[in-house]
């Protein structure tokens, strides 16, 4: 029979870091243990429970069909915690955290988050810029605490969060991506996105122009829904309003790209405390 004791909170900690990490040894400089150690708990823990969490290769690990199972529960259970914690301990840390996002995130994605948070920690101010975080990463320690950031895969550094899949997206009543030259809705330059469809576009010899740019995300949208132009959004943001096209539609393919959590050098425990509960949260 199952108890809560196999479910301890360190073990479900070392099981959720090599799963984002897909790396016990990355998971073990995360949790600032030796990798031995945290293949132990993970061992352990499978013991418990009677499954293999993990299929193990050359390559790295990856979630068994049991450790899928497992995962979302297990992100759950250390959020409840975590808040249980700070309801008990008010008082406990206080301070100011300095956080950069993409618009998208930060007016779609993390209001839910943080209101999490807040309610757990309700003395710690949280203060939020949103805009192209290419930049913020450069002021990381100066300006910012945290920052959310988006990268081609497999570069960036930081502590991986989630895939994010590009999704070339238009208004409903017009079907404006037949117009030669293409007329688009994009970021200013240094977006990823904006570097991206770009590329794309002269590898397919699809004509082009650019239509508008803004640094609004909301901008982009609204003139993208008036059947002005064609943008392209993320997967997981999404927005209302706008339907999304395919290569039937002649828009050429694009990267997958990756949600990264960068941490200032020095982190304040309020800091630290918003760096785990984001990372929790925002992990697919």
């Amino acid at each position: 029979m199952m108890n809560a004791s196999m479910l301890e909170p360190e073990l479900l900690r070392a099981f959720v870091a090599v799963a984002e990490q897909q790396s016990f040894t990355r998971a073990a400089v995360q949790l600032n243990r030796t990798q031995s150690a945290v293949s132990m708990q993970i061992r352990r823990l499978e013991e418990r429970l009677g499954v293999e969490l993990f299929e193990r290769a050359s390559s790295g690990v990856r979630l068994s069909r049991a450790g899928e199972g497992l995962i979302g529960y297990a992100r759950r259970i250390l959020l409840l915690g975590e808040e249980a914690v700070g309801r008990l301990r008010t008082d406990a840390v206080r301070g100011a955290v300095r956080i950069g996002v993409m618009e998208d995130y930060g007016t779609c994605l993390l209001p839910p988050i943080l209101a999490g948070f807040a309610a757990a920690h309700p003395a710690i101010d949280i203060e939020m810029q949103t805009g192209l975080t290419g930049s913020m990463i450069e002021r990381l320690g100066e300006a910012y605490d945290l920052v959310i950031a988006m990268h081609p895969e497999g570069t960036g550094g930081g502590q991986l969060l989630r895939r994010e899949r590009p999704v070339w997206a238009a208004g409903i009543g017009r079907a404006v991506e037949t117009i030669d030259p293409l007329p688009l809705a994009l970021y200013p330059q240094g977006c990823l996105f904006r570097r991206w469809v770009l590329e794309a576009l002269d590898a397919a010899r699809r004509p082009w122009r650019l239509a508008f740019v803004s640094h609004s995300l909301g901008a982009v949208a609204a003139v993208a829904a008036q059947g002005l132009a064609v943008t392209v959004v993320k997967a997981a943001t999404f927005p209302p309003g706008l339907r999304a096209l395919s290569s039937s539609d002649g828009v050429p393919s694009l990267p997958m790209a990756e949600i990264r959590l960068h941490r200032a050098a020095t982190l304040t425990p309020a800091a630290a405390l918003l760096a785990d509960h984001l990372a929790a949260a925002l992990s697919a």
